[in-house]
């Protein structure tokens, strides 16, 4: 057998729910209101910890001069250099890596930890002490280079608060191999400002009051861009491990606005509550003051509503003088003015990124000062910090490295564990008890992307072939093998990794031993020096032990007479006729296709065509009897373009000459897929079906639907009923699909309701994907239908997939017992299976089709305690047959760590697996439960995981501090989002189709979509530069936009450019070539104009375009249109015009939760 290196590989480094008030409409209620803005830096210790000194401070205006004196230090740890470019091999150990027999750190308060103090691949001690910040400031990453063991002061001298992301740092620290440190300090915000009180008697449009951080300024506050001496590196641009959670007082309190507006009377002041004081309205709350947003969206302004009783946070006072100081705690510095943020001018004005300076955002009618959304955690920020620190490659050599953010554009090199782009988990520390997962309310789950694209420059799973004697697997567990395998006996055994037990090696796959107890072929094979690779298999991986056929294409087109009057008939043949069958997949190393494909048509029956390329037209062959389908072609139905080209060529052509008089209004549609399917049995291959229907099947026939369709039930209990399917029947041929190893993608094209509640099933079960076009026509949808199919042709897609999950189940010694240390089972299993498949079992996912866009999330469950000293293996094996026929198998292997503590569990959770875990779960939920137990179930989940952090891992002297872990920062705007999606919102303003639409979408996304869904992205278009795309993002919210500007928002489904009402006419028409007076919201589009704005405007689209799995419809949105509302509701940063808290309200809500579990 040809061998072959892998000169990039290198050996892995050794290294041994809750009560929340429902948050919907008139149940939120105002939020709590808290007292004078304390400004400081507060020190959030651990057990037997100095607190942390800062190696430099930021600047405040009106402050004394920073602390100068030398910085504190860190204890040293452990650290290689940074892995070059070029990937050298590293020296492996004879055995797979485990944990290092270190002392462990000490413990935090209320918890036990026998973790390491120290990893390989340079993360340091997870121990350090974590500072804590005040409302606004943003998480300290610079910390000092030089170890110091002997200087740790109290607290560091300084008149400044730290400083802050992106400021002058005077000592960085770069952790080699990009990975996060565990010992980073916790983060805290300081309080800001409030709405005060008011009445509803002021007139409507009342010009602001100036307050400080308050919008009279020429531009908005500039985001993070600013660089530091040294920029501190962490692996992939993760929020830093056991970096001080961010805390905040939410929601001091500013002076009122002007006496002449009516206070309201303050109820008196609790001693277990906040001091809080006139709150912003929460949603669904009444607003006694008018609304004077544009497009109807509520001002801040008005008072707040009452409370029922006991459910109020009181207020304590009714006046606070402006700029009044905090009193100075102990080991507090004085700060005398509010943080300056990352990158922030403190002599000028300041501009968010892609604003004009000139330009102030859209001002509010009326703006009362309320915590300051730029001192609040952000994701922009977020991601622009993640993409500076992600410059180096993620290795995965060691078990347990947090990787970089879904969203950053890093590389990875495989180097014992899978690319995090096949499989991410909610935590990468394994809690060791049950307990402990049940207390911390963080999911242990898996999201897994079999088929994901990797970056053109990382490396594609290889293919390796075994032989006759197929893949090398465990004995007892039937695992692969993979790179964590140990080899014993010389060679001639293996120890497995999931389940311990020893394995023969057969004779024609054994090699010698090294003098490090490595195969001497070890960076010859993929399976002994990657995490993820493919096998050729053997007859006994294929049915019936046959090899597979290559996989066919069948196209079954509506032909009744709202399908042939809109042209869809026509533009479809005419796109498969030019464009498609030059599209259709084929194997990376094949120069033509040999995918067949088939054509049949229908209304009320059904119309096959034979396309055999010794005829010289086609012909027709009508299926009438519908009870008991079949296909009258056993030789002709299913050919290759190549083949047949002339014949279907003509065929084509005829189709929509044929049926152009058609009268028939009536169309089935369970049938027709049921000859589908029948149709690919009998060619004895796997395919897919692609359906192409307008309207309800309501003839008669099996799978008859009628419109039940009832907008006055959504958002209401019943709802569940209208998005439930009212039958099994699409059901059960979504699971023959998936048994037979075929797929339905259905594209619809609805003028009414159509029930995708219930013909949705087919593609849920089978692996298939909804595609759907409103009032269908050629001008505004033809481009994207025809983008959607190239695009669904050429995607990596596989077919008659199955795909197991294994997990670590062995056996370790417990030094407790008394009789020769006897060993103790233990086991982690796969229990809950989330996504678009079929099972017939408890532990197999059948897919009819699979491709690179589809994910599926896997929960995992413990009974017994794990070893700490252990780590935890993951394998996901897809069986499948390729483009080309082949059949294959995909190994992706993950290790994990276990933990004991809190500290090492929380800094170790991947936020972007949690929330794409718990989107998954709520989208079921929706047929089973009513749309408020869902918000709330996701609110207390949330508020529980935040409650168990700041009980057992953060301090805080001040009860009315929100603290959030670093990794964690970001779940309140997440959740915020979520709750008020559409998906889950059941308001009246989506369809029930466009529900269960959505519902599919979310069941099946990966996490980069996922992210995309829950926080847009938002970019400026007004002043786009051609060698700078894409621009910095925008936050999403409707204060950053400039009645100047232009804007686009795309979430990875729907795209939108907004234009300011002040907005240059000049670059309108150099835009779209119109007027802006001229402009429809769905027939605008973008010209192909000569000239610079509409050429950089084009290729930004189009970039944003190409990182989407789907082709996303734009919409042109004028600032104070009708149907702006529904623009807005994509901020989700703001209030939603629905219904739903703004990101700042939802934080005075989380925190009240969080205080009530605590109490």
């Amino acid at each position: 057998m040809m061998q072959q290196t892998y000169p990039n590989q290198g050996p892995p480094t050794t290294s041994n729910q809750m009560r929340a008030a429902p948050l919907t409409s008139n149940q939120f209620g105002p939020p709590p209101t808290f007292p004078t803005p304390q400004i400081s830096q507060q020190q959030a210790p651990f057990a037997n910890q100095p607190p942390s000194g800062m190696g430099g401070v930021a600047q405040y205006p009106g402050t004394r001069p920073p602390y100068t004196g030398p910085p504190p230090t860190f204890p040293p740890s452990s650290q290689p250099s940074l892995p070059p470019s070029s990937y050298p091999q590293p020296t492996l150990p004879p055995h797979h890596p485990s944990q290092s027999n270190l002392s462990g750190p000490p413990s935090m308060p209320g918890s036990q930890s026998n973790e390491p103090n120290s990893y390989s691949g340079g993360q340091p001690p997870h121990n350090a002490p974590p500072p804590a910040f005040s409302l606004g400031s943003q998480p300290q990453n610079s910390y000092p280079q030089q170890p110091s063991s002997s200087h740790y002061p109290n607290q560091p001298n300084i008149s400044a608060s730290p400083t802050m992301p992106g400021t002058q740092s005077k000592g960085p620290s770069t952790y080699p191999g990009a990975q996060p440190s565990y010992n980073a300090p916790p983060t805290s915000f300081p309080p800001s400002s409030q709405p005060p009180p008011s009445s509803a008697g002021y007139p409507q449009q009342l010009p602001p009051p100036h307050h400080p951080n308050q919008s009279n300024l020429s531009g908005p506050p500039i985001m993070p861009s600013n660089q530091s001496n040294g920029p501190n590196v962490h692996p992939g641009g993760q929020p830093l491990h056991n970096a001080p959670p961010t805390s905040f007082h939410p929601g001091s309190q500013p002076p009122p606005p002007s006496s002449n507006y009516p206070q309201q009377q303050l109820p008196p002041h609790y001693s277990n509550q906040p001091n809080l004081s006139a709150p912003p309205t929460m949603p669904g709350s009444q607003l006694n003051g008018p609304s004077t947003y544009p497009g109807g969206q509520p001002s801040y302004n008005a008072p707040p509503t009452s409370f029922p009783p006991g459910s109020q946070p009181p207020l304590s006072s009714t006046n606070y003088p402006q700029q009044q100081l905090p009193p100075h705690y102990p080991n507090q510095p004085h700060l005398s003015g509010p943080p300056t943020m990352p990158g922030s001018q403190l002599n000028g004005p300041n501009t968010y990124p892609g604003q004009p300076p000139s330009t102030g955002p859209i001002q509010q009618p009326y703006q009362s000062q309320r915590i300051d959304p730029d001192m609040v955690p952000n994701v922009v920020q977020v991601l622009e910090q993640s993409q500076e620190k992600n410059q180096e490659p993620f290795i995965t050599n060691a078990p347990g490295l947090l990787p970089p953010l879904a969203a950053t554009d890093f590389i990875c090199q495989d180097q014992g564990s899978c690319n995090p782009r096949f499989i991410r988990s909610t935590t990468y520390a394994i809690p060791n008890a049950t307990d402990m997962t049940k207390q911390s309310h963080i999911p242990v789950a898996l999201a897994i992307s079999p088929l994901a694209n990797l970056r053109s420059d990382e490396l594609e799973p290889p293919v390796t072939n075994f032989g006759e004697i197929g893949p090398i697997r465990c004995h007892r567990c039937k695992a692969y093998m993979c790179s964590f395998m140990q080899f014993i006996d010389g060679g001639k055994r293996f120890i497995c990794c999931f389940c311990e037990a020893a394995t023969d090696v057969p004779t024609e796959y054994f090699t010698h031993l090294d003098h490090s107890g490595r195969r001497m072929d070890w960076y010859q094979r993929p399976e002994l020096c990657l995490g993820s690779y493919e096998i050729l298999a053997t007859k006994q991986y294929c049915k019936d032990e046959k090899w597979p056929e290559p996989p066919a294409f069948i196209f079954m087109i509506d032909v009744s007479y709202s399908s042939v009057r809109s042209g869809l008939v026509e533009y479809i043949c005419h796109i498969l006729k030019t464009e498609l069958l030059n599209y259709l997949p084929k194997d990376k190393t094949a120069e033509t296709s040999n995918i067949r494909v088939g054509f049949a048509t229908f209304d009320k029956q059904i119309h096959f065509y034979n396309i055999k390329n010794t005829l010289g037209q086609p012909q027709m062959m009508i299926v009438s009897d519908l009870e008991d389908i079949f296909v009258p072609l056993l030789d002709g139905f299913l050919s290759t373009p190549e083949e047949s080209r002339g014949v279907i060529n003509s065929l084509l052509d005829q189709i929509p000459q044929n049926f152009a008089n058609s009268q028939e209004t009536e169309t089935i549609l369970a049938p027709v897929i049921q000859s589908g399917i029948q149709a690919l049995k009998e060619a004895n291959c796997a395919g897919k079906i692609y359906i192409f229907s307008t309207t309800l099947p309501i003839s008669v026939a099996p799978g008859k639907l009628t419109n039940r369709d009832d907008k006055k039930l959504l958002g209401t209990d019943k709802e569940k009923t209208l998005l439930a399917p009212v039958n099994n029947i699409y059901t059960k041929l979504g699971e023959e699909c998936a048994q037979h190893g075929c797929a339905v993608d259905l594209f619809v094209f609805p003028n009414n309701y159509l029930d995708l509640a219930t013909i949705g099933e087919v593609c849920r079960v089978s692996g298939g994907q909804i595609y759907k076009f409103n009032y269908f026509s050629i001008e505004n949808d033809g481009e994207r239908l025809l983008d959607e199919l190239k695009r669904n042709f050429q995607r990596t897609t596989v077919f008659d997939a199955l795909m197991r999950v294994r997990t670590s189940a062995g056996m370790f010694f417990n030094s407790n017992t008394e009789i020769n240390h006897a060993k103790k089972k233990y086991c982690i299993r796969p229990i809950d299976f989330l996504g678009n498949f079929y099972m017939t079992n408890a532990t197999e996912m059948i897919f009819g089709s699979i491709d690179s866009d589809k994910s599926v999330c896997v929960e995992l469950k413990h009974d017994d305690k794990l070893p700490v000293e252990s780590n935890t293996y993951i394998q996901a094996a897809l069986l499948y047959t390729s483009i080309s026929g082949q059949r294959r198998l995909r190994i992706l292997t993950l290790a994990l760590t276990v933990t004991s503590s809190y500290t090492t569990l929380y800094p170790a959770c991947d936020l972007d697996t949690i929330m794409n875990y718990i989107t998954k779960v709520a989208i079921r939920s929706i047929t089973v439960s009513t749309p408020k137990s869902i918000r709330d179930s996701i609110i207390t989940q949330a508020a529980n995981m935040l409650a168990c952090y700041r009980k057992n891992c953060a301090q805080s002297t001040t009860a009315g501090q929100l603290i959030l872990p670093e990794t964690l920062k970001l779940l309140p705007v997440y959740v915020t989002s979520l709750i008020k999606c559409d998906a889950l919102t059941g308001t009246q303003t989506v369809t029930t189709d466009d529900r269960n639409l959505l519902m599919h979408r979310l069941m099946s996304m990966g996490i980069k979509g996922t992210f995309a869904y829950l926080y847009p992205r938002v970019y400026a278009l007004h002043n786009l530069e051609e060698d700078h795309l894409p621009p910095p993002m925008i936050r999403c919210s409707y204060d950053r936009f400039s009645e100047t500007g232009a804007y686009v928002l795309e979430n990875g489904i729907v795209m939108y450019i907004w234009l300011g009402s002040q907005i240059n006419p000049t670059f309108v028409q150099s835009l779209f070539g119109i007027q802006t007076s001229h402009i429809q919201p769905e027939k605008c589009r973008i010209v192909d104009l000569d000239n610079p704005i509409s050429k950089t405007v084009r290729t930004l689209l189009n970039l944003i375009r190409n990182e989407r799995d789907t082709f996303m419809k734009l919409f042109i949105i004028q600032q104070r249109d009708s149907i702006e509302p529904f623009f807005k509701n994509y901020l989700i940063e703001d209030k939603g015009f629905t219904g739903g808290a703004s990101y700042v309200d939802f934080l005075y809500h989380l925190h009240r939760e969080i205080r009530n579990i605590l109490q």
